[in-house]
């Protein structure tokens, strides 16, 4: 009896007959494929008999008889119909043989059956049929949960739905099936929110308080489409609720997930609800930070969509593979059956090639067998092999065209790096050739430095050996540890140095190829912490040029130096023919002069661009922050300076050097001669001049971190200084287990004193001040009743902190005299304790009034210095929960000015402040400092900087400074300066030639009497002096 005779008087007990048939003929042959309709029809019968025998018949095909699942899968939608019947054996049998379609159907043909079991949600449908509709999607999680992951974008809208059902038996269902459905989503940050997402579909108020949780989860993996579908409807609701707090979480959350997203078609079917959503909200929000952060994830999720449209043609086709199967099997005008056979096999190869399973076996196994039925073996695999190909073509997303491909390549890996808890690239390629330079661009919490870092110490995935390779990284930083060497010790002692067994002979020659000589003003057997900035980073360079690399990271190559020496650093890099290159650098120029690509980190991907910065730019217009500081976005705020007592005029001397010569110990000739200058308010000075001329030296005798040979260093007593070093690190190396925020707290702890202002040779006491200090000192007192003076010889054991001014206007100290246990609550003028040894103490107890002065405006809480670094340029984030360790250079140098201006300091001195920051906190720097009110002083080699804000120069040459002039200096060094050269006249930026100020005019005694008088009437009266007057008081003890 064939089958279709079968099905006509189908009765129970006839289904195993049907299983052999099919098993022993085939779909085809039996009549199986060409009689579903007829099967179809007995398990809609509303006779019970028929139903149940067509049930029964079912149940065996789906569990006996693999090969029929293509044409039994049709019966599902009568399967659901039936449990609404009147028999409670057809209820059961139709459920049963529904969870037998489910449950035995290829695991990459769930989606053919999502649209008939989503054909009975509908709140139409009776109860029954909805409650087994949703616990026949619950049941995908066990027999196919990659498949059921995969179609979630179309499961939980479907889903959602109902949920809200009134019908408690409906309303579980969905509840269990969702839950179940979020099990697949194989995404570990948030599979513990899975309660919480529930319960935010069903109870709208409790999505504020989720949307905080979820902001608070730390996004590591890759998401993937499960992962979205699972999170996106929370997230439309966030950003759909009224609190402003609430859309800005959603924003954030939307954009740190987007950029793990590594197929942009995972993205795809969710970028049509949030984009919407998120574009309101950037219009609509008032809050500007709120704004700006929607705005953030507003173009996060357009490079999105830009990507997901270029790829769009990748996702696998349905039709596009039937009409492959058609073609490869030769049957373009196929019958019904085998229509369904290959529409069949269409949907499973689709959410193959959706998952990721290419192999020609997985297609074998699970495709060809479809088949079976229609044609042999050989011609069903062949066949399935022709599209399988066709389908691995459909995945490749064509690549940039790169003509250098006669170049070696070194390098061609993909990688993920992190450093701590965040993560900086993910799954990202990185393709280096020999011979190319390749400039790394990113911000300045990019992490550039951490991927060189990383590839020099073997820790990126994929990347060659360096011992295979030979990788050298170059960076200017030389330990503590290694300080006391020489340079010639410093470079023996690397290790890698000494594994190649380097002469000691060959060190000394490329010593002397880059200036180390005897002769010269950087000696090769002179200790390293006697070097500059500039010598250091050309020592580090001579290093590496010792170790014959093949591939050179260099993380800030011309920091500190000048532009003599930048050029040569230029040269030297385009010189090297058969060595590659990564230059991280905040030098426009040397990008422009030595780049032949540009690797750029966004979005935690590495971005590869042939061509130098100016080429990148044309077509990334935002990176025009690399060549304006006013282009910048970023904006620094620093506190205002408060008032100073006696100081009425900003044009006051705050600041003072007098002839002063200084000589580093063991060097024999000194470093500065004869140095004047004076700072005040209205400062705004730019010191310049090359490499080892004394600029950083002249800075630390002013800020009296060195004490000099000759000279006078005087600062105003009130005035409070901002002291940012060259090597700025060195001031929070002691601390970097704590957090910028904590640092801060613990520096201004006591009473608002800077507890690292004290800690300098110019404060630590001679022996001879200790001996006067000890020398008993005729002191004389008057009774205030009888007016009788009597004179003491006293001992002060030391200044206790307090200070008041007498009646001739001059600062008097409060002592405690030896011997005495208690405060004597006297106090003795200045005068007199200068002259008892005690000038230090009375400096230290005047910074320790400044410094407190400045604290009465911001109390020292961890909501203040978290907004004043903030101000300074540092994420909240970076300032108050990330210890400094874990901070990069750049975030290092905001954390070491945020704690200088905390104290709202007079003045502000700069030594290389552009080293290590990326040109947008560049500008954001310039236009804070354009802002403040205060003095400035800056040292830096960045003409572009210091031009924009500095309308005086010292220039310092070879130890000899000559003042006026501008920063055109930097620009005219096309030749070295004369050593005996003196300059007589600067011309501005303007054209104007004004004569340097030479020396001053030896008073006679006559006019000398005048000019003391003119003052003395002026002191009287309360009138400013002018700068020389001021000068003349102070060395004649006027004031």
């Amino acid at each position: 009896m064939s089958l279709e005779e079968k099905f006509a008087a189908l009765s129970v007990g006839d289904e195993q007959s049907v299983v052999d048939a099919i098993k022993a003929d085939g779909v085809k042959k039996s009549g199986f494929a060409e009689n579903i309709e007829a099967l179809k029809a007995k398990c809609a019968s509303s006779d019970e008999a028929e139903a149940l025998a067509g049930f029964k018949t079912v149940k065996a095909i789906a569990e006996g008889a693999p090969e029929g699942g293509a044409f039994v899968k049709e019966c599902l939608t009568a399967c659901l119909a039936q449990t609404t019947s009147k028999s409670a054996d057809v209820r059961s049998a139709s459920s049963e043989a529904a969870y037998a379609i489910c449950k035995n159907v290829n695991p990459f043909a769930v989606k053919s059956l999502l649209p008939m079991i989503f054909a009975k949600l509908p709140v139409e449908e009776k109860w029954q049929i909805r409650e087994l509709a949703l616990k026949l999607i619950a049941s995908f999680n066990e027999t196919a949960p990659r498949q059921l992951g995969n179609a979630l974008p179309e499961v939980v809208p479907e889903v959602t739905a109902c949920m809200w059902d009134t019908k408690k038996q409906v309303k579980k269902a969905s509840t269990d099936a969702m839950r179940d459905s979020m099990g697949v989503i194989g995404n570990k940050d948030i599979e513990h929110m899975t309660d919480k997402i529930l319960e935010a579909i069903t109870k709208p108020k409790s999505v504020p308080e989720i949307m905080h949780e979820m902001a608070g989860v730390t996004f590591v993996q890759s998401v993937e489409c499960p992962a979205l579908a699972m999170v996106v409807p929370l997230l439309l609701r966030g950003l759909r609720e009224k609190t402003i707090a609430t859309k800005r979480q959603a924003a954030v959350i939307i954009d740190n997930m987007s950029k793990l997203v590594d197929n942009p078609l995972d993205a795809a079917p969710f970028l049509p609800l949030l984009l919407p959503a998120l574009e309101s909200n950037a219009d609509s929000i008032s809050d500007p930070e709120a704004r700006s952060v929607t705005e953030k994830a507003v173009n996060q999720l357009k490079r999105l969509k830009d990507l997901s449209d270029k790829q769009a043609q990748v996702r696998g086709d349905v039709s596009k593979l039937d009409k492959e199967f058609e073609k490869a099997l030769g049957c373009e005008d196929a019958d019904s059956a085998l229509a369904l056979a290959i529409r069949h096999a269409s949907v499973i190869a689709t959410a193959m090639m959706d998952l990721g399973f290419m192999e020609d076996m997985q297609w074998t196994k699970n495709v060809s067998v479809q088949f079976a039925g229609f044609f042999d073996k050989d011609k069903a695999e062949a066949a399935t092999e022709k599209v399988r190909e066709e389908a691995e073509k459909m995945l490749v997303i064509p690549e940039d065209d790169d003509d250098d491909d006669d170049a070696e390549e070194l390098c061609n890996c993909q990688f993920t790096l992190a450093y701590g808890t965040k993560i900086l690239l993910h799954n990202t390629r990185m393709k280096l050739k020999r011979g190319k330079n390749y400039g790394l661009l990113g911000g300045n919490d990019s992490g550039k430095t951490t991927l060189m870092r990383s590839i020099a110490n073997n820790q990126v995935e994929g990347f060659p050996d360096t011992g295979d390779v030979r990788t050298v990284f170059v960076e200017a930083d030389i330990q503590g540890e290694q300080s006391h060497l020489s340079c010639v010790e410093y470079v023996v002692a690397d290790p890698k140095i000494q594994k190649m067994g380097v002469p000691i002979e060959d060190v000394r020659s490329i010593l002397s190829t880059v200036g180390f000589t005897d002769d010269g003003k950087a000696k090769p057997d002179h200790a390293v912490s006697t070097l500059s900035g500039g010598w250091r980073m050309k020592l580090a360079l001579a290093r590496a040029m010792l170790q014959k690399a093949d591939i050179l990271l260099l993380d800030e190559p011309t920091n500190h130096l000048d532009v003599i020496n930048v050029a040569w650093v230029k040269n030297y890099l385009n010189s090297l023919k058969d060595v590659t290159a990564i230059i991280v650098s905040h030098d426009s120029g040397l990008l422009n002069d030595c780049c032949s690509h540009i690797l750029s980190i966004e979005n935690l991907k590495l971005r590869t661009f042939k061509g130098n910065l100016d080429e990148f730019a044309k077509v990334n217009p935002d990176i025009r922050a690399f060549f304006s500081l006013k282009a910048s976005s970023k904006k620094f705020k620093f506190p205002q300076p408060g008032p100073i007592d006696g100081v009425k005029s900003k044009g006051k001397a705050l600041m003072k050097m007098s002839g002063c010569t200084f000589t580093y110990p063991g060097n024999e000739t000194p470093t500065l001669y004869d140095i004047n200058i004076q700072v005040s308010l209205s400062s705004r000075v730019a010191c310049i001049g090359e490499n080892g001329a004394g600029k950083s030296t002249m800075i630390k005798l002013l800020v009296g971190e060195n004490v000099p040979q000759v000279g006078d260093v005087w600062k105003h007593p009130n005035a409070r200084i901002a002291y940012v070093a060259q090597h700025a690190f060195h001031h929070i190396e002691s601390h970097l287990s704590k957090t910028p925020n904590e640092y801060i707290r613990w520096r201004y702890a006591n009473n608002g004193e800077d507890k690292e202002s004290l800690v300098k040779s110019s404060m630590i006491f001679t022996e001879e001040e200790l001996k006067l200090q000890k020398t008993p000192y005729e002191i004389q007192f008057t009774d205030e009743d009888s007016g009788k003076v009597s004179k003491v010889k006293k001992v002060v054991g030391e200044l206790v902190g307090g200070r008041k001014t007498n009646k001739s206007k001059e600062y008097e100290y409060e002592v405690r005299y030896a011997g005495s246990t208690i405060d004597s609550g006297e106090y003795l003028p200045a005068k007199v304790l200068k002259k008892m040894g005690w000038d230090k103490a009375m400096k230290a107890v005047d910074l320790k009034i400044a410094q407190r002065s400045g604290l009465y405006i911001r109390p020292l809480s961890t909501k203040n210095v978290e907004q004043h670094l903030e101000d300074c340029g540092l994420d909240r984030e970076f300032g108050t929960h990330y210890r400094m360790s874990a901070l990069s250079g750049g975030q290092k140098v905001k954390v070491v000015l945020a704690a200088a201006m905390w104290n709202q300091p007079h003045i502000l001195i700069l030594d290389e402040p552009t080293n290590y920051l990326d040109r947008e906190s560049l500008g954001a720097l310039a236009g804070a400092i354009e802002g403040f009110d205060g003095g400035v002083v800056i040292i830096s080699h960045n003409n572009e900087f210091t031009q924009a804000l500095c309308p005086e120069t010292w220039l310092m040459d070879a130890g000899h400074l000559e003042t006026k002039g501008d920063a055109d200096w930097m620009l005219k060094q096309d030749v070295k300066i004369d050593d005996q050269q003196q300059i007589t006249e600067m011309t501005d930026a303007a054209g104007n030639v004004s004569k340097v100020k030479g020396q001053k005019k030896k008073l006679s005694k006559k006019e000398e009497k005048q000019l003391v008088k003119k003052i003395k009437a002026k002191i009287k009266n309360d009138e400013a002096l002018d700068t020389d007057e001021e000068e003349f008081a102070f060395e004649k003890d006027l004031m």
